[in-house]
């Protein structure tokens, strides 16, 4: 009898370790890739890491042979499925992030694509030099920043099309080719802002600049003086070098209030030497604390918005170099729920429109109680011509929203409904929005917001003839 129960004890053992082996490999084989929003889960065929130059090229040697589609993945913010693509094989380009050449006199650094803006900014700060542009936080690949036409708190350098000296592409047919302003030059404003539709970035030659030591001077002012002030004390004064706000989402000042952090060149430029350690994450206990009450109650918003407004007065006349103000300090807003998910929403208007957008705004989300917006963040975008998928038509303000939301289909659509008013409500204030967002867009709003886009998908096309490099945003709106 004990032999009878220990072989049947075998035998289970067995059934359930074979069972196990072969459900790690379906999910070696098939994994299910998502992004930062959490509300795409899709399955793969399969993750390669990129490990060098020539691996690539046998990833796209292989998929011309099987018909694999690729798509290509740095950290993923990007939360409309631009990094995946159904029985796709992803690229994960995170581990391709080498620092290749560096030329002091120049200020010219050439990386892989898979480094992060914070990973140039550690090689560079020893010399005195920093970033030209760079987005508000420093944590993402530069090849996916380039691929979205990222943008941040300076307001004299443009976006991050200025700065690219030339790139390396992968091309869909396996070959490595130069792309400039003088070079393959008809693919430069189509690979900037390009979602990865035309082959894999494969290292970026950048533009840098000296760093500098800065003058926080904050202020809190109404949303109706902001655009003249904006005009006349911020682009009209050449010391100011960044600029940031936030208008307030808390309910006793909803769409009213704002306050507003210039970066203004320190009158002592060589007391950098003293403020130039590059810094880590700040203390987040508290201000997570209180955006987790914003989260879920109305009176939390308002006391959230209250130490905001405190913490702005207590930093005014702050020193800080210009490579720690174009660091995160973001990390006090991860967050992690079994049922809900925060996304960004991004529009950008003309200066000019800003206070009857605003008006238009307000009433549209005064009616709307259920949607849980938790913060919005303002900053500058010049005119871009550079770029085919460009959002800055004009000098824009860009208003960054923080929206927390459920993840069922009922939240998702729900969500959806709202969004799509704000964007019709952006278009008719000659705005746009971003595309790096969940795809809660029409086609005929994307069409409207970006008419360049027909030009986008048939150069994608001609260029990339079997369509070897999707995701989901190509699939949703290029059909």
């Amino acid at each position: 009898m004990k032999k009878r129960y220990l072989l049947l004890f075998v035998c289970s053992y067995i059934l359930l370790f074979s069972a196990s082996i072969f459900t790690y490999n379906i999910k070696l084989s098939h994994p299910t890739a998502s992004d930062s929003g959490q509300l795409l889960p899709v399955a793969v065929k399969s993750i390669y890491p990129a490990k060098g130059e020539q691996e690539l090229k046998m990833i796209i040697k292989k998929a011309n042979i099987n018909e694999d589609t690729l798509s290509i993945a740095g950290m993923q913010h990007s939360q409309g499925g631009h990094t995946m693509y159904p029985n796709g094989i992803l690229i994960d380009m995170k581990s391709f992030n080498k620092i290749l050449k560096f030329d002091l006199q120049k200020k010219l650094i050439t990386v892989q694509s898979g480094a992060t803006w914070e990973d140039i900014q550690e090689y560079i700060n020893p010399y005195g030099l920093s970033l030209k542009v760079g987005q508000s936080q420093n944590i993402f690949t530069v090849g996916g920043s380039i691929s979205v036409i990222g943008h941040g708190r300076d307001i004299r350098n443009g976006s991050l099309t200025d700065t690219v000296i030339s790139l390396r592409l992968l091309t869909p047919e396996g070959e490595v080719i130069e792309v400039s302003r003088t070079e393959n030059e008809e693919l430069f404003p189509y690979v900037i802002g390009g979602y990865g539709l035309f082959g894999v970035i494969v290292d970026v030659t950048l533009q840098l600049t000296e760093d500098e030591l800065y003058v926080h001077n904050n202020e809190q002012l109404n949303y109706q003086e902001y655009a003249t002030y904006f005009k006349n004390e911020v682009l009209g004064n050449e010391s100011v070098k960044m600029h940031v706000g936030r208008i307030s989402v808390a309910p006793e000042t909803f769409l009213s209030e704002m306050y507003i952090t210039n970066y203004t060149l320190a009158p002592n430029q060589a007391d950098l030497d003293q403020y130039n350690t590059l810094k880590g994450e700040p203390i987040i206990a508290i201000p997570k604390f209180f955006l987790g009450l914003a989260r879920y109650s109305e009176w939390g918003k308002n006391i959230f918005w209250d130490i905001q407004k405190q913490y702005n007065e207590k930093t005014d006349q702050k020193l800080e170099s210009r490579n720690n103000v174009m660091r995160s300090d973001s990390e006090f807003m991860e967050y992690n729920s079994v049922s809900k998910t925060e996304i960004l929403q991004e529009y950008f208007v003309p200066i000019d429109n800003f206070e009857p957008y605003i008006d238009s705004l307000k009433r549209l989300l005064e009616d709307e109680k259920d949607f849980n917006l938790l913060n919005i963040t303002i900053r500058y975008v010049g005119k871009d011509d550079q770029v085919v998928m460009n959002y800055a038509t004009d000098d824009m303000f860009s208003l960054v929203l923080l929206i927390n939301q459920g993840t069922t289909k009922k939240d998702i659509e729900e969500t959806g409904q709202i969004v799509r008013k704000m964007i019709d409500l952006t278009l008719a204030h000659d705005g746009t929005y971003y595309l790096p967002y969940y795809p809660y867009a029409t086609k005929e709003q994307l069409y409207a917001a970006y008419p360049q886009v027909e030009d986008f998908f048939l150069k994608k096309k001609i260029f990339d003839s079997n369509e070897r490099f999707s995701n989901m945003f190509y699939k949703e709106y290029s059909q």
